[in-house]
């Protein structure tokens, strides 16, 4: 089995696949846009909290008893691969692979084949999530494609019809952005952030929701319809993923589709791209 790990500022979201050759399991979701790989199938994903401070051992626990609840042995799986934003957890995942999984995973990194040309100034920038987040979404739904990753920071991807990365753009995330509002001003307290009855609050709480909801609503569709009328015809896809993604890409005038499995899939596409004969048990 595959373990592919997208590790965030807030979430780490991992994903298990069957490669292959495995034997019997889940069907495949064939009716999933761009799933017809009958080879692979995902048979389950979490998201959990990013803890930057967890240790080697307590990572590795966690881990195990996740699989075990739901029935995988850690001995099934024979590959991994990582794309993390997220450096100070690198090194601890690393070592977790080796010292429990006894696995040398594979990172998204500069050097990895993607398949995709990019065609921006320094590709080397680029996170490893959006790199991911592109390569799905172009195998998944064609092109011309945007996405838009509700994280900790909202991305925002372009691809070409020919699969070409063309650019993006990053705005704080809404979690962020209420997180600078409550802590600048003294006397609003803080609330929950969601999608409020109506726009026209009447109380502070209603004032805060609409504002912070609605407000990032114009945010997101702002930067959309500056990027369709910057990109031209044809009109491309738009694909939004991420944590945060149900509770905003609804109200969009102009997001298609909620994936919220795109990140993982694409780090799947990412392995098969870069696969190796490396035999379990190389790292020690």
């Amino acid at each position: 089995m595959l373990l592919a790990l997208d590790v965030g500022n807030t979430n780490t979201v991992l994903g298990l696949y069957r490669l292959g050759g495995e034997g019997a399991g889940e069907q495949a979701d064939s009716e999933r846009a761009g799933s017809n790989d009958a080879a692979t199938e995902l048979a389950a994903h979490w998201r959990i909290t990013t803890h930057r401070a967890q240790t080697v051992d307590e990572y590795g626990v966690f881990f195990m008893n996740l699989f075990e609840m739901h029935g995988v042995a850690v001995s099934q799986v024979t590959h991994i691969i990582i794309a993390s934003v997220v450096p100070p957890v690198e090194t601890t995942l690393r070592r977790v692979c080796e010292e429990y999984f006894h696995i040398e995973p594979l990172f998204v990194e500069p050097g990895i084949k993607t398949g995709m040309p990019m065609l921006i100034d320094n590709p080397t920038e680029l996170g490893a999530d959006r790199i991911a987040d592109c390569v799905a979404a172009y195998a998944s739904y064609g092109g011309p494609c945007i996405v838009v990753d509700f994280g900790t920071a909202t991305k925002f991807e372009m691809i070409s019809a020919k699969g070409e990365y063309l650019g993006g753009a990053i705005a704080p995330g809404i979690g962020l952005s209420a997180d600078a509002l409550f802590n600048r001003a003294a006397r609003l307290s803080r609330v929950d952030i969601k999608r409020p009855a109506k726009v026209i609050g009447t109380n502070t709480v209603g004032h805060l929701q609409s504002g912070l909801y609605f407000g990032y609503i114009g945010l997101v569709d702002g930067i959309i319809e500056r990027m369709l009328a910057e990109f031209g015809s044809p009109v491309p896809h738009i694909i939004a993923t991420g944590g945060l993604a149900e509770m905003i890409a609804p109200d969009s005038r102009y997001i298609q589709q909620i994936d919220e499995r795109l990140t993982i899939d694409g780090l799947r596409i990412l392995f098969e791209r870069n696969r190796n004969t490396k035999p379990r048990g190389k790292a020690h």
